[in-house]
C-alpha cells in the first residue's frame, strides 16, 4: 500500500513537472526526391515546438513522437521516434523609447527533424504530434492548463490526376518577438515562404486539442488518428476572432493587425498558409502559437480611426495611449485655414462653429527621445436622436414596433432591433417598423440600435409590459340604484367598447353609457384593443323604494362619543342637526354631543328617500376628588379623605388600610403604596371614575452602633455608628463629638464602663437607636487570656479566645498540643479555639498558647502560656 501511495505521489508530481509549459508549435517537411524503391517518396520532416523561456529540464523533451497517418483511411502507417537536434531562443531584448513599461518577450524553440521514405498514394499523408500541456491561464482558452495541443501537416497526393507528391511545405518566418500592449494597435508577422513558388493565402484557424487530458499519455506514442478536434475557447473568443472583433490577418501577406485586446495575458492564435498551385489547393501548413498581450504601452499617441460627434459641437479628446512617460501634448482640430485651433491640454475640448468632416492630430513627447504622433477622422453632425414607439395590448396579436429616430444631418439608415424575448435568438430584426408576436406573457425590455448617414450611432432601450388582455378596469363591480332612476356606468382602457343587454340603455358603445334598468341586471363590458378582448361584469341591483331605521334612543356619559348606525340600502345620507358630529354626510358619523339631543337622518338612493331619528341622552360622569399624598415613616400610619357625588366607592388596595369601606380610612403600608378610590352612580352614565393618593414609605431605618469592646484608660477608640444621615450620641462623655457618625472617644480609668446610645435619622424625620458598650480596663495595653475552658456546647465559656485592650490588630492566636502540633491559628479579634482539631474533639488536659498584638500606640506585645481545656 505505502508502494501505491508513493507511486501516486510521484506520478503526480512528474505529471506537474512535465505538462502546464507549451506555448504552440507547427511541422514543415521538405521533399528530397523518390526513394530508392519504385513508386515512393523520401521527405525530410522538422518538427518546430515553443515553449515557456522558463520551461524546467523536466518539461524539455530530448525525443518526441511522430505518426503518419494514410490520407486515404485516416489508418497510421509511420510510427517515428524524433531527438531534440538545436534549440532556438527567440528573446527581444532592444525596444523603442515610446515602449512603458519594457515587457519581456521570450520564446524556446526546440527543433525536430527525421527523415522518411513514404508510398505514393492518392490522397496524400497526414503527419501529428502531440504533447500536452499548455500554460495556465490563457485567456481565450478554458481552462487552458488540461489542454493539450496538436501539430500537423499534410503531404498531398493526386489532385486532378496531377501528382503533387514532389511538394515542399511553406516555411514561416521566426518572427515571433513582436511587441504586443493592451489596448494598443500592433502587428505581427505571421508570412511564410515557399521555394516552390506557389501562392499562400493566410487565415485564422482553430486552435487543435490533443495530449494529456484527451489521451491516455502527456506525450502519445503513438498519436491519436485524425480528424482532430479544436480547443475549448472562452467567451466570444473562436479560431476566427482568436483576440476579438479588433484584430484582423491580412490574407495576402499573412500579417495580423489590429488594437489588442484590453485584457492581458496569453491568447492561442492558430494560422494556416493555404497553398494553391496553378489555382488548385494543393496543401495547408498550419502553426499555432500562444501571443502574449502585456501590460504596456506601445505608443504615446493613440486615436481611434474615427469619431463622431453627434449630440453637440463640442468635442473632448483623449489619448487612447496608457503611456506613463508623457510629457507634453500638441492636439490640431482639423480646421482649415487657420492656426487657432490647438490646444496643449492633455485633454482638450473644442467647440466647432459648423457641421463637417475633420481630420484631428495628436503629437506627444514621451520620455527623452519617444516624439509620436496619430490622426483620426471627427465627423461633427450633432442632432441625433434615437427613439421608438409601441403599438400593442396583449400576447394574442403582433406588437408594432416604430422607429421615431430623429437626425438633423443625413437620414437615418439602419436600424437592429432586439425585441427582448428569451425564449428564442430570433427576436431580431433590421426593419424601420418591424412587428413581432411574443409567445407569452412576459416584462422585458426593447432595444434599438440606430444609425444614420453621417456615421453617428446610438441606442436606446424600452421596458414592455406583455400582458394577456388589455387593461380594464371598472370603478365597481355592483351598485345600487332606485326603480325611477338612471345610472352612468363607467369603464377604463385602451380601444373600443361595447355593453350589454342594451336593454334601457344609452350609448351602449362607450366607456360610459347611461343606463335605467327596472330590475337588477348584470352588465358585460367587453374591451377591444387591435383584436385583443377584455372582459368585466357591474351589477345593478334595483329597489323600488327604501327605508332607514336606527336603533333605539341610548344614553352616554358626557365627552363620551358613540358610532350612529343606520340600517338601509341607501347611498346617499344627510344627519341634522350637526353638532357633535363628525360629518354629517356619511352613513355612519361619530357623535360627540355636550348636552341632550335628536340626531335625524335623511337617506337616498337616487329619488327615494326614507327617515329616521335618534334622542341620544348625555350624563356627566360621576365625580371623586382624593386627598392625602404625604410621606411617613416605615411602620407610621396616615389619614386618606376622599369627597364624590356617587353613591358607590371603593378603596384599593384595602389590605394596608383601616376602615376602607369609608371616606377617610387609615393607611398603614411597608412600602410605597398608591392607593385608588373608584365610584360610580346610578345617574345614567355606566362608567365609574377613578381618582388616586400616593403614600410614600421611608424604608426602615436600622442603626448600628458598632459591636461592644474594651479599652485601657487614655487609649482612644474610633466609634463607627451607620444607618442614616443623621447622627447623636449620648451620653457625650469622652466623645470628640456627639453629633457625628465617626466621633473619637477618649475614656480614663475613672470609669469602670460606659454604654453609649446613637440616635440615627433620616431627612424626613425617621429614626431608629442602638447602643454600644466600652469596658475600660486600668492597666497598660494587654492581651488577657483565660487560663481554662470547657467546650461543651452549654454557652458557657465554649470558646478559648483572646480579649483585646489597648490593641489595635491581633497579629497572631496559635494553640499547640505538647508534641508541639498546631491545633489553631487566627488573626481575627473575637475569635477562639473550640477544643477540636479537624473536626475531632481534643482530650481533656493542658495546651500551649502563643499570642502577639500590636497596641493602639504601636508597640508590639508578645505572649505565651497554656490552659487546661475541661471536659
Amino acid at each position: 500500500m505505502k508502494k501505491l501511495l508513493l507511486l501516486l505521489l510521484f506520478t503526480g508530481i512528474t505529471t506537474h513537472l512535465l505538462a502546464d509549459h507549451l506555448k504552440g508549435g507547427w511541422i514543415s517537411y521538405e521533399y528530397l526526391g523518390v526513394g530508392a524503391t519504385a513508386n515512393t517518396s523520401q521527405y525530410r520532416i522538422h518538427v518546430n515546438q515553443y515553449l515557456l523561456c522558463s520551461s524546467t529540464p523536466g518539461q524539455i523533451d530530448s525525443v518526441i513522437y511522430m505518426g503518419i497517418f494514410n490520407a486515404d483511411n485516416n489508418i497510421i502507417t509511420n510510427r517515428i521516434q524524433l531527438n531534440l537536434v538545436s534549440t532556438d531562443i527567440e528573446n527581444k531584448v532592444s525596444f523603442s523609447s515610446c515602449v512603458d513599461p519594457i515587457p519581456t518577450v521570450c520564446y524556446r524553440i526546440d527543433k525536430y527533424q527525421t527523415t522518411v521514405t513514404l508510398n505514393n498514394n492518392t490522397n496524400g499523408y497526414i503527419i501529428a504530434v502531440q504533447r500536452c500541456c499548455r500554460i495556465a491561464g490563457i485567456i481565450n482558452v478554458t481552462n487552458s492548463a488540461t489542454v493539450g495541443i496538436t501539430y500537423t501537416n499534410h503531404i498531398p497526393g493526386v489532385l486532378n490526376q496531377q501528382d503533387y507528391y514532389n511538394n515542399n511545405s511553406p516555411i514561416f518566418a521566426q518572427k515571433d518577438t513582436a511587441v504586443i500592449c493592451y489596448n494598443s494597435p500592433f502587428t505581427f508577422d505571421f508570412s511564410a515562404t515557399d521555394i516552390d513558388g506557389d501562392s499562400l493565402v493566410y487565415s485564422f484557424t482553430d486552435g487543435i486539442t490533443g495530449g494529456g487530458q484527451e489521451q491516455s499519455q502527456i506525450k502519445p506514442n503513438p498519436p491519436s488518428n485524425p480528424p482532430y478536434t479544436s480547443i475549448p475557447y472562452s467567451g466570444s473568443y473562436s479560431g476566427s476572432l482568436p483576440m476579438g472583433n479588433n484584430v484582423t490577418i491580412d490574407a495576402s501577406t499573412g500579417i495580423i493587425s489590429g488594437r489588442a485586446p484590453s485584457q492581458t495575458g496569453d491568447y492561442v492564435v492558430a494560422v494556416v498558409a493555404n497553398e494553391y498551385r496553378n489555382g488548385v489547393l494543393i496543401g495547408s501548413t498550419r502553426k499555432e502559437i500562444h501571443i502574449t498581450v502585456t501590460n504596456c504601452s506601445v505608443s504615446a499617441a493613440a486615436l481611434e480611426a474615427e469619431y463622431f460627434s453627434c449630440n453637440s459641437f463640442t468635442n473632448t479628446f483623449l489619448n487612447e495611449s496608457t503611456n506613463s512617460n508623457i510629457v507634453s501634448y500638441q492636439w490640431d482640430f482639423g480646421i482649415p485655414g487657420i492656426t487657432t485651433d490647438t490646444s496643449s491640454e492633455a485633454s482638450p475640448s473644442y467647440t466647432y462653429s459648423d457641421t463637417g468632416t475633420y481630420t484631428i492630430k495628436l503629437i506627444v513627447v514621451a520620455g527623452d527621445d519617444c516624439i509620436d504622433s496619430a490622426t483620426a477622422i471627427l465627423k461633427v453632425y450633432p442632432g441625433f436622436t434615437p427613439d421608438f414607439t409601441v403599438n400593442g395590448s396583449c400576447v394574442q396579436n403582433p406588437y408594432q414596433f416604430t422607429d421615431a429616430t430623429y437626425t438633423r444631418y443625413g437620414y437615418v439608415n439602419s436600424w437592429s432591433w432586439n425585441f427582448g424575448d428569451i425564449t428564442t435568438t430570433a427576436d431580431t430584426s433590421h426593419l424601420q417598423n418591424p412587428t413581432y408576436l411574443y409567445p407569452d406573457t412576459t416584462t422585458t425590455t426593447v432595444e434599438l440600435i440606430v444609425s444614420n448617414s453621417k456615421g453617428c450611432i446610438d441606442t436606446i432601450a424600452k421596458r414592455l409590459i406583455v400582458i394577456d388582455k388589455p387593461l380594464l378596469s371598472v370603478p365597481f363591480k355592483d351598485t345600487l340604484i332606485c326603480s325611477i332612476d338612471t345610472l352612468q356606468l363607467s369603464a377604463t382602457g385602451t380601444g373600443s367598447f361595447s355593453w350589454t343587454p342594451t336593454t334601457y340603455m344609452l350609448n351602449s358603445a362607450s366607456s360610459n353609457p347611461l343606463v335605467f334598468p327596472k330590475d337588477t341586471t348584470v352588465y358585460v363590458v367587453t374591451l377591444n384593443n387591435y383584436g385583443c378582448h377584455s372582459t368585466d361584469t357591474i351589477t345593478v341591483n334595483v329597489l323600488d323604494y327604501i327605508t332607514v331605521t336606527l336603533p333605539p334612543d341610548t344614553t352616554i356619559c358626557k365627552t363620551d362619543s358613540i358610532v350612529l348606525n343606520p340600517v338601509s340600502y341607501a347611498l346617499q345620507y344627510a344627519w341634522s342637526p350637526a353638532t357633535g358630529l363628525s360629518s354629517s354626510t356619511v352613513k355612519n358619523p361619530a357623535a360627540s354631543p355636550a348636552e341632550d339631543i335628536t340626531y335625524q337622518v335623511t337617506a337616498n338612493l337616487g329619488k327615494c328617500q326614507d327617515k329616521a331619528s335618534i334622542h341620544v341622552k348625555v350624563v356627566p360622569y360621576p365625580q371623586v376628588i382624593a386627598t392625602g399624598d404625604t410621606t411617613i415613616c416605615f411602620a407610621a400610619v396616615t389619614p386618606l379623605s376622599a369627597a364624590t357625588t356617587a353613591s358607590k366607592y371603593q378603596w384599593s388596595p384595602a389590605n394596608s388600610l383601616l376602615n376602607a369601606n369609608t371616606l377617610h380610612p387609615t393607611a398603614g403600608p411597608q412600602s410605597t403604596t398608591t392607593y385608588y378610590i373608584t365610584v360610580s352612580d346610578t345617574l345614567g352614565c355606566p362608567k365609574s371614575t377613578v381618582d388616586s393618593v400616593i403614600v410614600n414609605v421611608i424604608p426602615r431605618v436600622i442603626a448600628h452602633a458598632g459591636n461592644d469592646t474594651a479599652v485601657v484608660s487614655g487609649q482612644p477608640l474610633q466609634l463607627q455608628a451607620s444607618g442614616g444621615e443623621y447622627y447623636t450620641w449620648s451620653p457625650t462623655t469622652g466623645l470628640s463629638s456627639a453629633s457625628i457618625a465617626d466621633p473619637i472617644a477618649t475614656l480614663y480609668s475613672t470609669i469602670d464602663s460606659i454604654t453609649y446610645t446613637v440616635k440615627v435619622s433620616t431627612a424626613e424625620g425617621c429614626y431608629a437607636t442602638d447602643n454600644i458598650t466600652v469596658k475600660i480596663y486600668k492597666t497598660r495595653p494587654e492581651i488577657f487570656v483565660p487560663s481554662g475552658f470547657t467546650p461543651n456546647a452549654d454557652g458557657l465559656n465554649d470558646v478559648f479566645k483572646p480579649i483585646l485592650a489597648g490593641m489595635r490588630k491581633l497579629v497572631y492566636f496559635n494553640v499547640y498540643n505538647r508534641l508541639g502540633q498546631l491545633l489553631y491559628s487566627t488573626r481575627q479579634e473575637g475569635e477562639g479555639w473550640d477544643g477540636t482539631f479537624k473536626g475531632e474533639p481534643q482530650a481533656p488536659g493542658t495546651y500551649v498558647y502563643s499570642a502577639q498584638a500590636i497596641d493602639y500606640e504601636n508597640v508590639t506585645v508578645n505572649r505565651k502560656g497554656t490552659v487546661v481545656l475541661i471536659r
